[in-house]
């Protein structure tokens, strides 16, 4: 074994990275990795916390060529570098760049070129770009084009409003919508997670940022998925109904993939921090009491500056990102229920919401129907085929019937009903009695 407290400048860069691969790939202690490699662990303890302290890891330096590495172990002062000092001061501009859509690091590195024609290699770009970010969740917002999503969520904490008769604290949920590229933030208080409110919320979210994402990224929370899976989640029909209206998408967070919906997490912990410490000693006797209250707070946290990239939220969103949002939609969103129905023998299906019947075309009994119903009507689907509207009647035990969904059996008889029968009758009795 060699000595272990062999000098780090012996050390080849084909062992440090090896250092770096059996620490972060194979898992082994820094003990392990001593006996493997017959260095000393505090040898191995300082070259990892250098790498990690640079933001990387082993698959970052795996290619990496060993004079740019050793320029990481050895820290040099790159303030002292002019070269460094041109590029780093474009590092802002490249992050807001990135959020545009098809911009890639690559376009970044041939401009920067252009007009720098001794800079950088695109490695030793990319490398600087990445240590700058620190390979924090910035890295993660890189991600995120203009326009493309919205992370929706509700915080795991809880507000609360008080009864002003009788003093009862009231828990409420929190709500927090958070646009990709830009990271602009929606709270909204709400009394539960039930499907109405938690759609009323997400489009609240819509009309505050005033346009529609390409796609809404919900975690996997029963009011948006009826089946969590990983590569099929069933999503909720009213949400999805929800999403047609908006002519947007929903992309459910995949379980166990934390990276998913890291950028609302993210938001959730600023918003514990901005908005739930400031409003902790106040007293809200309503949720819309509470709700302004919220929005007070929220327009100056969107207007405050970020430290990466040095604008502010509100300010990247109206810079690039609320020019590649899609527009609303004229009308709001009506709220849609939606029911699996067997129809009757009688050719009318039973909405046991309203504990009334309503009729479709004779000839579909006994055939399962798609029920669709709002406040004011009944539609009812075949095959993806309407074939029937109804007013929505909520008499108890009633039957709201149309003459042509009726056989011709069914309609004569219809023409009998018991008032036209009294008629008839008395009608017959004048005739008799003359």
């Amino acid at each position: 074994m060699r000595d272990p407290g062999m000098s780090q400048r012996r050390i080849s860069m084909r062992k440090i990275r090896e250092i770096l691969r059996l620490y972060e790939q194979s898992k082994l202690s820094q003990r392990q990795i001593s006996k493997a490699l017959g260095i000393s662990r505090p040898v191995i303890n300082d070259y990892i916390i250098k790498v990690k302290t640079s933001g990387l890891g082993y698959e970052d330096i795996e290619n990496m060529p060993d004079e740019m590495l050793m320029d990481i172990l050895q820290g040099n002062k790159k303030a002292d570098n002019q070269k460094y000092d041109f590029l780093s001061s474009k590092f802002s501009h490249f992050t807001k760049e990135l959020k545009r859509l098809g911009v890639t690091r690559q376009i970044l590195w041939e401009e920067y070129i252009q007009e720098n024609p001794d800079g950088y290699s695109y490695s030793q770009f990319c490398y600087h770009f990445q240590v700058w970010q620190n390979i924090s969740e910035i890295t993660m917002h890189l991600e995120h084009k203009a326009g493309d999503k919205l992370f929706v969520d509700f915080t795991g904490k809880k507000l609360s409003i008080t009864d002003r008769v009788t003093g009862e604290i009231c828990e409420v949920e929190v709500f927090v919508a958070v646009l990709g590229a830009s990271q602009l933030t929606y709270v909204e208080a709400s009394m539960s997670q039930k499907k109405e409110d938690w759609i009323r919320l997400n489009e609240n979210a819509l009309r505050y940022i005033g346009g529609v994402p390409r796609a809404i990224v919900p975690d996997c929370l029963k009011s948006a998925v009826t089946k969590t899976d990983r590569y099929e989640p069933d999503i909720n029909p009213e949400y999805l109904d929800f999403a047609r209206h908006y002519n947007t998408s929903i992309l459910p967070a995949r379980p166990a993939k934390p990276k998913d919906k890291a950028l609302v997490e993210g938001g959730v912990r600023i918003v514990y921090s901005w908005i739930f410490a400031k409003l902790r000693d106040q007293v809200f006797f309503s949720l819309e009491e509470l709700n302004l209250a919220i929005l007070k707070l929220l327009d100056p946290f969107n207007a405050r500056t970020m430290q990466r990239p040095g604008v502010s939220r509100k300010e990247l969103f109206d810079d690039i990102e609320k020019s590649e949002l899609q527009s609303l939609p004229a009308d709001c969103y009506e709220l849609r229920k939606f029911k699996n129905l067997t129809v009757q023998f009688n050719y009318h299906i039973y909405l046991n919401d309203d504990g009334h019947y309503y009729s479709v075309p004779y000839r579909y009994k006994g055939r399962k129907v798609d029920v669709f119903f709002t406040e004011r009507s009944v539609e009812i689907y075949h095959s993806n085929v309407r074939i029937a509207v109804h007013f929505r009647n909520r008499r108890r035990n009633g039957y709201t019937t149309q003459s042509d969904h009726m056989p011709e059996a069914h309609k004569w008889q219809d023409n009998w009903n018991p008032d036209k029968l009294v008629c008839l009758a008395k009608g017959k009795e004048i005739q008799s009695q003359r």
